[in-house]
């Protein structure tokens, strides 16, 4: 039992870190917004998906390679340690020295004519988060979850700090001093660069902050236990990497089959802005997945445990669709916090939540190949999902633009769920109530549509109606569930 409640605490902090990453990364969403305009966030959100794909593929799945082999019986997790590092070292080095030598050709290629400090900053940024990888997972390994939680906090805090810096003060300064070194490597106007040179900032702090770390560390490279090393983290590479594809690939994909006359990296911008506004339902089911996962693994010898998770679903699903109305119907208020020329792609947003209630459901569905060991499958689902993305992308992008996009995580999404449903059926039959998820699902939508269809030009009027309608919505789950208020009241004043 003691050990349960540890590792509740541990993942309550990991998940914290993450969360309160995505809450900072939100309420910046305004001040880009308004300081940068839609072409140069697009240039950001597009440069910042190739980043999302390359750490996938340059942190060479070392992170669970560590986890393997340090705890392999006999093993010298040290030597383990140093190996990885060493090997993370020599590709991060080569990585940075590319991304130098070769910024303006690449720079050129991607269309950032004269930009070459994106490329260089970016391949910093990947160089250093790489190679930090093995460090940060070393403290997991070690159930050191505070310090890894306070080192984490420290850097999304420093990050903060650059991003106010450079936003509110550089302009101020390089108008005051047109000649500095500083104007070698930024805008004297805020653009992309900004963010990135802030990510990159607290990169370098997260750096300096392991050096007592590495300087204590004998370094030891074994060619045998990288070679093992490699065998074994190569798969878990090219079955990661579907996954993040498939959620950044829209990004990417604007620059080759946007409609015509439109720029693409514009649409990017005013997509990635928009997508912001579903962060409460991203923090919920990235809450969700640090509390449930280790739940449902605790579950896994009861005898009702597939009642269990069935009935985590269905209250999954509910809380979800209260989530999607308490955003999509107040709409109007949560637009204010981007940019006026970001606006025009507001319908988005609708689309985006219910893909993430879509999302969620398949991280729901996922436990049947956890919990069985069936995670060869899970490759396929992801592999089913990507296709959907790439074909709904390029054949409707050119016509619908963003629309597209979020569209195509939705339908993306719903073929990972029907794939992984059938193969669920097959070995490992959890008796989901479907029916239930999907009235829920249509419920939230209907209401949805209601309220756009007796909208006013009164917004206290629209106000009053949307709030209605999401009272409407939780009578009818108190009633479908036969939820017993009085014991609710009762529980609160236990507690």
């Amino acid at each position: 039992m003691g050990s349960i409640k540890k590792l509740a605490g541990e993942t309550a902090i990991y998940g914290m870190t993450t969360i309160v990453a995505r809450i900072i990364n939100f309420f910046f969403v305004p001040l880009y917004t308004r300081m940068l305009d839609t072409d140069a966030f697009g240039v950001y959100s597009e440069i910042i998906s190739y980043i999302a794909i390359l750490q996938a593929l340059f942190a060479f799945g070392m992170e669970t390679a560590f986890f393997r082999f340090a705890s392999k019986q006999g093993s010298n997790p040290d030597k383990v340690f140093s190996t990885i590092l060493i090997f993370l070292a020599s590709t991060s080095v080569a990585v940075l020295v590319a991304g130098i030598v070769f910024s303006n050709d690449i720079a050129n290629v991607f269309g950032y004519i004269g930009r070459g400090e994106f490329i260089w900053c970016s391949a910093a940024i990947l160089a250093i988060d790489s190679f930090t990888s093995v460090i940060f997972a070393r403290l997991r390994y070690r159930q050191k979850a505070l310090k890894f939680g306070i080192l984490k906090i420290i850097k999304i805090l420093s990050e903060t700090a650059f991003n106010l810096i450079l936003f509110l003060g550089f302009p101020t300064y390089a108008a005051a001093h047109p000649d500095s070194f500083l104007l070698k490597f930024l805008s004297p106007v805020p653009d992309g660069g900004y963010i990135l040179f802030a990510i990159l900032g607290s990169c370098i702090i997260s750096l300096i902050l392991f050096l007592p770390t590495l300087l204590r560390t004998k370094f030891a490279f074994s060619s045998i236990l990288w070679k093992q090393l490699m065998i074994y983290a190569i798969p878990i590479v090219l079955s990661q990497l579907p996954g993040v594809l498939n959620d950044v690939t829209d990004r990417i994909l604007f620059r080759f089959f946007s409609p015509a006359g439109e720029s693409g990296s514009e649409l990017v911008g005013i997509f990635s802005a928009n997508v912001k506004l579903a962060v409460f339902m991203t923090l919920f089911v990235q809450m969700f997945r640090f509390a449930a996962e280790p739940f449902f693994f605790s579950q896994s010898n009861k005898d009702d445990q597939k009642k269990i998770y069935a009935d985590v679903m269905k209250y999954f699903v509910i809380c979800c669709v209260f989530i999607f109305l308490f955003i999509a119907l107040y709409l109007d208020i949560f637009k204010l916090f981007i940019g006026s020329a970001f606006r025009v792609g507001i319908g988005v947003v609708p689309i985006m939540l219910l893909a993430n209630i879509l999302l969620g459901i398949n991280f729901n569905l996922s436990m049947w190949y956890k919990i069985s060991g069936q995670t060869k499958y899970a490759i396929n689902i992801t592999l089913s999902g990507l296709l959907v993305t790439v074909v709904l992308n390029a054949a409707f992008m050119p016509y619908f633009g963003y629309y597209a996009a979020a569209f195509g995580h939705f339908f993306s999404y719903l073929t990972m769920i029907i794939v992984s449903w059938q193969l669920c059926k097959k070995y490992y039959l959890i008796p989901y109530e479907w029916k239930t998820a999907i009235i829920y699902i249509s419920i939230g939508i209907v209401l949805f549509i209601l309220s756009r269809l007796v909208a006013t030009s009164n917004d206290l009027i629209n106000f009053a109606i949307n709030s209605v309608l999401i009272i409407a919505y939780l009578y009818f789950v108190i009633r479908k569930e036969k939820i017993d208020l009085k014991n609710i009241k009762h529980l609160i004043k236990r507690k």
